[in-house]
């Protein structure tokens, strides 16, 4: 993978948790210089060796090629401040942060040469991620570039045609692992039900997820289709399944579930908007 960040145009990282720490463990093993880092992050936390670290907003430094915020949302207006002022019309502004708007971070960097919404999820880590990607109306095409170069190393990199779907998939594949996680665990709960000891029933949940969900990646059929195709009539799958889609029970629980973490999009955008006009009133 070629990247275009140099020593001298970088790629900064304005915090760097658990997402982007996973997002930039992945980018040093696919080749991106650690010396072409900075990450700026009050806490002391390691970061890959090379890499340039600082706890504050660095001075007399030459505008970074691509700023990815990664603060937390309510976050975002105190770590801005200052940072406009570093970039120019050079710089693309990336964002991974949840329910921090286009118009938002557009305002924040009015003469930035454009800026892009990113919403990954932690398989990032081992390329097998989900990045969905948003660029305001009049980012320029190296901007594009400089982010999709980030992206496509991570997994599946998705260009959505509204900033609506950004929150609509912070709750699919952002939130998505931890609800596939749950069910992995509510599987190895039920096979110890049935007598399996806590680590056999962890090594089937884990393993029967995993191969499934490989074998859905390769197949040319839908997964409605594969759960019919494993499901003999009436035999042991046909009667789980029978539980499963009584009433469209998991589909309702899911779409649910779903809602639930886009709604929570929505109104950390609405915090974030109230934030600023309080410390702009």
């Amino acid at each position: 993978m070629i990247y275009p960040f140099t020593v001298s145009r970088q790629l900064w990282l304005l915090g760097c948790g658990n997402m982007v720490g996973a997002m930039l463990s992945r980018w040093i093993e696919t080749g991106l210089d650690p010396a072409s880092v900075t990450v700026i992050d009050p806490s002391p936390r390691a970061v890959p060796a090379g890499v340039r670290h600082f706890t504050a907003l660095p001075s007399g430094e030459a505008p970074p090629a691509l700023l990815l915020l990664g603060v937390k949302p309510q976050m975002f207006e105190s770590a801005a401040a200052g940072l406009a002022a570093t970039t120019d019309g050079d710089t693309a502004i990336a964002s991974v942060m949840a329910g921090v708007d286009l118009q938002t971070l557009g305002a924040a960097f009015p003469d930035a040469a454009g800026v892009i919404r990113i919403m990954p999820n932690l398989p990032v880590a081992l390329g097998k991620g989900v990045a969905l990607l948003h660029a305001a109306d009049g980012t320029a095409p190296t901007a594009r570039m400089a982010v999709q170069a980030l992206a496509e190393p991570l997994g599946l990199a998705m260009w959505v045609e509204s900033e609506a779907l950004i929150d609509a998939g912070t709750a699919v594949s952002g939130s998505g692992p931890a609800f596939v996680y749950r069910f992995i665990d509510a599987m190895a709960s039920g096979a110890r039900a049935l007598g399996f000891s806590e680590d056999q029933a962890q090594q089937l949940a884990l393993a029967t997820v995993e191969g499934a969900a490989a074998l859905a990646a390769a197949s040319t059929e839908t997964p409605a289709e594969l759960a019919d195709r494993v499901a003999s009539p009436g035999g042991t799958t046909r009667a789980g399944l029978n539980v499963l889609d009584a009433d469209r029970a998991i589909y309702a629980l899911v779409e649910a579930t779903l809602k639930a973490a886009a709604e929570r999009a929505v109104e950390l955008a609405e915090e974030a908007r109230r934030a600023k006009a309080t410390a702009q009133g």
